[in-house]
């Protein structure tokens, strides 16, 4: 939020350098993210006083005046506005003066006359929103005094917090400076002269739904004067970041800058009867806000709206057809209290999120909806020359008092490791309007709250240890006992808290739960080519009820389609071979029950093994992903993956595709999923770059929360081994794990592994044929093999394998 500090001293006494005042606020949590000089940028641009207009003798649209600033000779300057006239004190930029976006005025000929420098108007200065006709200064203006001197000012950026809505406001900030400063907090004008008849006999107001809007407070100004605002409020509004429009609608934003409640205002000519309604939008209604964009309006939708249907979309953004113009003559000021999560999720359903709407959402004192719709009503007014009808229409002018959180002084101290006595952590409080007061002499305990929201908790205190803060009204963050311990902290200053080391012992060495799924992410990371958890799948989608966007209404049920939509974007710039992976959750609703697991997804587009001197550039293929699952098995201690044809589905290619599985217990598989190609038709309907790539999602034991196993150490074989390699012709389709299925069960007790290590297409071999080659290890641990007890078991693996449907390739 920008804070003019000229507008900020309004309300408090500020005795600080801006810079001081800036690291105050921010170590008492208001942080000041940057000061800026207004008017650091008018360089050699006085005050100047008119002697003489007159037309310029060759230009019809010109004007040749002479100008004084107070010493020197009077200067001739060559303007084109038409509001000046002698006597005038105007701005002038001189020879040589520099203006906001680094503009440059010299002395210049216009038509045939020397110029002698620039009258300047508010816009040119960004002082004002007026860019027709120069700024027209008070008369009683010091001639000669630069303009930076009597116009500039201070601004601080101040980041304020999520929960501290009550400071997005010039008068909440001028409360952290009271407290800050020790001094008093003056409030603005609020008494409004009344006259004509009472606002009852003019305006009608009707909530539907107290919870949506539990306090709307109306007033009525008639008579007024659509036009520009003063000056200086234009001066005022710029510097803190709002464009003035006119009197009316600057009105609504000064009170929304300047006490933090957002105020509109109708044309009481467009609103039928003076009777307005406070409801839920109905179905098929329409509105063109006031960015004239029609909207089709969502049955959710708080609306303001009269007899003939909607005005404005409550909290967010008024209507195209009640807009204050400049022929508007009475005007409805509407000060209300919504909902704040209303607010939040209408202003994301249109895309609306604006300065008011922000301060809804944070949530609002209902006392601010009164004192917001006098401050506008006087304000109105006094720059649009408006009668404020007498009262209010107020829907709950009950205002609630303030709230009472009890808290214990001495564990203030152990929390805050501060000694500070009773009587100064009172005093800490009242310098940000918290009193403070004794429990009543007959209550002999007193609950102490500590956790508030859907699930409150308190704690029994006697009475004699506590205190009571009686929080006020725009303190809605003050909750619970701890909300005030912080408050004392902040207020004393978080700097003046000793630097203790803990006096307790550190706790022992604790495994990370996440070491399964860290394990998994640094081998597949190892594994790139180049720069799940425990339960199973299942359920019917969750929906979210207030997405962000269409894109993003259900919650993903697999990892795969975010994986290929991070392939295409790589593939549509360009790069075509990838190789991720992602370790996230996917969730599910089984009956009222919501569910979620975590999986590892894979996915590889392009060549897999780089080109390289000794080898052509090779697509990746499902072998390759395989592969990588057989790395990562090993890589977790696992048996090697079994793999199996996969038809079923949808999402992969039938003949391109296999289930995988490692092991198995009562705790279910290690490592299951399915691996294979993206289906042609899936690519076709989602996006042409995904053709082709590759996916996987796997479940692993241990990946939401598990350690990995101890590694034990293997004592080397004492006798060699013996490897045999053979080749087996089979059928296209036959899948590899079948004949190494074979090959295990008859080779033996001695077979220590078996490995795929080629794979061959071509002559002499039919096209529907190819041929595998395995290796097979034998040894025992206590002897050494001979040559017959090899060959036998080789001749029982070629008799099985022969009698499978293959043939041994020679």
């Amino acid at each position: 939020m920008r804070v003019p500090l000229s507008w900020l001293a309004e309300f408090v006494d500020i005795e600080l350098a801006p810079e001081a005042l800036a690291e105050r606020l921010t170590l008492l949590g208001m942080e000041v993210r940057s000061v800026e000089r207004r008017g650091a940028e008018w360089r050699n641009v006085v005050v100047g006083e008119l002697l003489t207009v007159a037309r310029h003798p060759r230009a019809d649209r010109l004007s040749l005046t002479t100008v004084t600033t107070g010493s020197g000779a009077p200067l001739e300057i060559v303007c084109g506005a038409t509001n000046i006239a002698p006597g005038q004190r105007v701005p002038v930029a001189l020879p040589g003066a520099v203006l906001p976006g680094n503009r440059r005025i010299e002395r210049t000929e216009k038509m045939g006359v020397v110029s002698n420098g620039m009258l300047c108007s508010g816009d040119e200065l960004q002082l004002t929103g007026d860019g027709e006709g120069i700024l027209i200064l008070p008369a009683d203006t010091p001639l000669g005094v630069p303009l930076a001197d009597l116009f500039g000012d201070v601004v601080l950026d101040v980041d304020v917090k999520p929960n501290r809505g009550d400071a997005l406001s010039i008068v909440g900030l001028a409360r952290e400076v009271a407290a800050i400063t020790g001094t008093g907090l003056r409030q603005p004008l609020l008494d409004v002269v009344e006259s004509g008849a009472p606002v009852g006999d003019r305006l009608a107001v009707t909530v539907h739904d107290a919870v949506l809007c539990p306090r709307f407070v109306g007033r009525w100004v008639g008579g007024v004067r659509v036009g520009p605002s003063p000056d200086a409020i234009q001066m005022r509004l710029l510097a803190a970041g709002v464009r003035p429009i006119s009197n009316v609608v600057d009105a609504s934003n000064y009170v929304m800058l300047e006490l933090g409640k957002p105020i509109h205002t109708f044309d009481a000519g467009a609103v039928e009867g003076g009777r307005l309604v406070v409801r839920l939008a109905r179905a098929g209604e329409r509105l063109q806000t006031l960015d004239h964009v029609e909207r089709d309006l969502d049955q959710d939708t708080l609306l303001i709206a009269d007899a003939r249907g909607p005005l404005a979309i409550a909290g967010v953004m008024g209507g195209a057809a009640s807009e204050v113009s400049d022929a508007t003559i009475d005007v409805i000021v509407e000060s209300a209290i919504f909902d704040p999560v209303s607010i939040r999720r209408t202003a994301f359903r249109y895309a609306l999120r604006s300065e008011a709407s922000l301060r809804f959402e944070k949530g609002q004192e209902t006392r601010l909806a009164r004192l917001g719709a006098d401050r506008a009503a006087r304000l109105l007014a006094d720059w649009a020359g408006g009668t404020v009808a007498p009262g209010r229409v107020d829907t709950a002018p009950q205002e609630p008092d303030p709230a009472r959180v009890a808290f214990r002084p001495a564990r203030a101290g152990r929390l805050l490791g501060l000694a500070l006595g009773v009587d100064e952590q009172a005093a800490l409080l009242r310098r940000v309007g918290i009193e403070v007061e004794v429990p009543a002499p007959d209550v002999p305990t007193v609950a102490i709250p500590v956790a508030a929201g859907t699930k409150p908790l308190s704690a029994a205190c006697p009475a004699v240890d506590a205190l009571v803060a009686l929080v006020p009204t725009w303190r809605r963050d003050l909750l619970v006992e701890a909300d005030i311990i912080e408050e004392l902290a902040r207020v004393n200053g978080y700097d003046r808290i000793p630097t203790t080391l803990p006096a307790t012992p550190m706790p022992p060495f604790r495994p990370t739960p996440l070491a399964v799924r860290d394990h998994v992410r640094g081998t597949l990371a190892g594994l790139a080519p180049a720069a799940a958890g425990e339960t199973p799948g299942e359920g019917d989608p969750i929906w979210v009820t207030n997405p962000l966007s269409a894109d993003h209404a259900l919650l993903r049920q697999n990892l795969v389609g975010g994986l290929v939509e991070v392939i295409v974007a790589n593939r549509r710039r360009g790069r075509e071979d990838a190789a991720i992976f992602e370790v996230g959750k996917g969730y599910g609703r089984l009956a009222d029950d919501a569910r979620e697991w975590w999986r590892l997804g894979i996915a590889l587009a392009g060549a897999f093994d780089p080109p390289a001197w000794n080898r052509e550039r090779r697509a990746a293929d499902l072998d390759d992903m395989k592969g990588i699952v057989e790395a990562l098995a090993g890589a977790l201690g696992l048996p090697r993956p079994r793999f199996a044809t996969l038809a079923t589905e949808p999402m992969l290619h039938p003949g391109r595709a296999a289930t995988v599985l490692v092991g198995g217990d009562a705790d279910g598989p290690a490592l299951s999923g399915a691996i294979g190609e993206v289906h042609p038709a899936l690519a076709g309907e989602w996006d042409e770059r995904s053709r082709g790539a590759l996916v996987a999602e796997l479940s692993i034991r241990g990946l939401a929360a598990g350690s990995l196993p101890v590694p034990r150490g293997l004592t080397p074989a004492r006798h060699p081994e013996v490897d045999r390699d053979i080749a087996i012709v089979v059928t296209a389709e036959r899948p590899a794990g079948e004949i190494e299925a074979v090959i295990r069960d008859h080779a033996g007790p001695l077979l220590r592994d078996v490995r795929l290590f080629d794979v061959y297409r071509g002559v002499p071999l039919a096209a529907s044929e190819r041929s595998l080659a395995f290796r097979l290890t034998f040894g025992d641990p206590d002897r050494t093999l001979n040559e017959a007890e090899v060959e036998t078991a080789m001749a029982a693996v070629t008799s099985a394998a022969t009698a499978a449907g293959g043939r041994i390739r020679s």
